[in-house]
């Protein structure tokens, strides 16, 4: 474990702690971009927000685990449920560590309209790609312009 620590250590002091915030904040924020134009409903008070972790109100045509098992089986894509009184009623989408990515945000966010679609949720196919992209190209000129 003190390996493991130091190593992890080691990854943030190379990267630099502005940076990896950035990093995190810019695959939330086309995560969510892409969730949203899909017509799905991001859970709970936008403010309050980790950028590691989105969480989504799974819509009512749908079987949330359903949705997961075909996610994880199709796509090798794990979401988490919740548990307590929100269990059954939003999924959480994580991004850090590997998932922190713009591929792994991209691949998610595809493996999600395909499972949605399968299961007949009314999604609007093809605006999650676009949206995400759409808030890594914003993202990008804004960092140009710091």
């Amino acid at each position: 474990m003190l390996y493991a620590l130091r190593e992890g250590v080691r990854l943030v002091l190379e990267e630099g702690l502005d940076e990896r915030f950035r990093r995190h904040r810019r695959h939330e924020e086309a995560l969510a971009a892409g969730l949203e134009a899909m017509g799905l409903v991001l859970f709970g008070d936008p403010e309050c927000k980790l950028p590691v972790v989105t969480c989504v109100q799974i819509p009512q045509e749908a079987d949330g685990e359903s949705v997961r098992r075909m996610l994880l089986s199709q796509f090798g894509v794990e979401i988490a449920s919740s548990f307590g009184p929100l269990s059954g009623k939003m999924w959480r989408i994580g991004t850090m560590g590997y998932s922190c990515r713009k591929e792994n945000v991209l691949f998610v966010l595809a493996g999600l309209e395909a499972v949605l679609i399968r299961h007949g949720v009314p999604v609007k196919a093809g605006k999650a790609l676009q949206a995400a992209l759409d808030a890594y190209d914003m993202s990008t000129e804004t960092a140009g312009a710091e």
